[in-house]
């Protein structure tokens, strides 16, 4: 990169300031996209109902799918580097994506437009929320102990997706364990295997761009793998790690700004407004847990536990749910992955227009994007789980009134796979243990409010049936 240049984004970007310079800044930037890179072909498989019987071919069309997904996530990662100036990227949030497909189209009867009309509408609410500063201020009045949990409690969860996406855990068919230990046989579990030791490896050296070198090693691995025992009976390899045969493909826009309010009359005023804050909460809080568990480990958190400039960075987000409901590509929403960058180094907004640029590239080097297989990010993630848990020594143990909501909050993000059921599990747990101990006068006016409003948010199906 020419000096000048470079330069000219050490300024843009205070790179001095934060410690870092533009090389570890794009390599970071480089390292989150690769471990985000699944949603450019997950959102349209969620989307589409791919593969899903009886819903087969009644959802959103692929290729326009995955421009928007593309679009969104580059638009708005680029944004969130100029406005916020953390390394924060966002994309259409996994498990929101399949609520609007499963809960909302396939459970409620919704068109397509009108789901993606009720992603927009909880876009707009939540941006109002940012303007008056509320979203900030609950933000704020999370107990620290809780807020370290959430950093720990994400760490397991992208480790537990790395896992999951591997197939070193699956869920099995039958039997009475949610998950188990996958076939450990084939070449996709050895490009994982060999995979992780390479990384892990890479990360005890210290070596510089570790993550980044692991994901890249491991993919080459994959493609020669693939090509040695492509064909082999009873020798699965991975769908990924291909050469494509062609690099270029064109985007299309057919499904971007298709929205339709009729859902309000579709499913009744007061089940509408249910719906919405449903989807809403879960917008809402997981942004949250990843702004603090992201922040915490990025030393971006001042010593209260608070990010300076979070207005910012909740002002992007929030945008990002209301255009990934007007662009049909689902929510857009701030990614734990960004944990990839920041454990590579990364400390400034450059890494989010590093990830926003390499997305816009996605919309017409697809096929590139899709070498990349899921055995070769899932060590990464791994790696960057174990990088957050060092947060549980700030937490103590040895006071119970905050160390049991802390464990709860933990423990329930992995399990329940949900970044919102677990900071709703530990909110609701630290009221009710300050309450009983006689500590109601402790709590922060929002942490009751954001009790509550998770008691609601777990009591949703009895509501719904009851006003049946």
């Amino acid at each position: 990169m020419p000096a000048g240049s470079a330069g000219l984004l050490a300024r843009q970007f205070a790179l001095a300031a934060r410690g870092t310079t533009v090389a570890t800044e794009l390599r970071a930037g480089v390292a989150t996209f690769m471990v985000m890179a699944y949603i450019i072909f997950v959102n349209p498989i969620v989307l589409g109902f791919v593969g899903v019987p009886g819903l087969d071919g009644k959802g959103l069309p692929f290729a326009a799918t995955l421009t928007v997904t593309c679009l969104t996530a580059g638009v708005l990662s680029i944004a969130m580097g100029l406005v916020s100036n953390y390394p924060l990227a966002l994309a259409p949030g996994m498990g929101l994506n399949a609520v609007v497909a499963f809960e909302l189209v396939a459970g409620r009867g919704l068109t397509w437009p009108q789901a993606m009309t009720v992603v927009f509408v909880e876009g707009i609410v939540i941006l109002l929320l940012v303007l008056t500063r509320f979203r900030q201020a609950m933000m704020d009045a999370v107990p620290m102990s809780l807020k370290r949990a959430i950093s720990v409690g994400i760490g397991l969860f992208i480790a537990f997706i790395g896992f999951f996406t591997s197939g070193f855990v699956v869920k099995p068919a039958a039997g009475p364990l949610p998950v188990a230990l996958g076939p450990l046989h084939g070449v996709p579990i050895a490009v994982f295997l060999i995979g992780f030791l390479l990384t892990a490896w890479l990360m005890a050296r210290r070596t510089r761009g570790a993550l980044l070198l692991g994901i890249l090693g491991t993919t080459v691995l994959a493609i020669v793998l693939n090509g040695v025992f492509a064909g082999w009976t009873g020798f699965p390899t991975p769908g990924a790690a291909q050469i494509p045969a062609t690099l270029f493909q064109a985007p299309d826009f057919s499904t971007f700004g298709r929205i339709d309010f009729g859902f309000f009359a579709k499913l009744g005023v007061v089940t509408a407004v249910l719906v919405v804050f449903s989807v809403m909460l879960s917008d809402f809080f997981d942004t949250m847990g990843t702004i603090i568990g992201v922040g915490g480990k990025g030393g971006f958190l001042d010593r209260d536990g608070r990010l300076p400039g979070a207005d910012r960075v909740l002002l992007v987000d929030s945008v990002g749910a209301a255009l990934g409901g007007f662009a049909n590509a689902s929510s857009n929403t701030t990614y734990i992955e960004s944990a990839a960058g920041v454990a590579e180094g990364g400390r400034t907004g450059l890494v989010s227009v590093t990830v926003g640029v390499l997305f816009l590239a996605a919309m017409f080097l697809a096929p590139l994007a899709a070498i990349i297989p899921a055995q070769a990010t899932a060590p990464a993630l791994i790696i960057v789980g174990f990088y957050m848990m060092s947060l549980v020594s700030g937490i103590r143990w040895d006071d119970y009134d905050e160390a049991i909501p802390a464990f709860v909050t933990m423990l329930a993000m992995p399990f329940t796979w949900s970044i919102t059921n677990g900071i709703g599990a530990g909110f609701v747990t630290y009221a009710a243990i300050k309450v009983m101990r006689g500590k109601a006068r402790e709590l922060h006016a929002m942490v009751y409010a954001a009790s509550a409003a998770f008691v609601v948010y777990f009591a949703l199906p009895l509501i719904e049936r009851a006003i049946r």
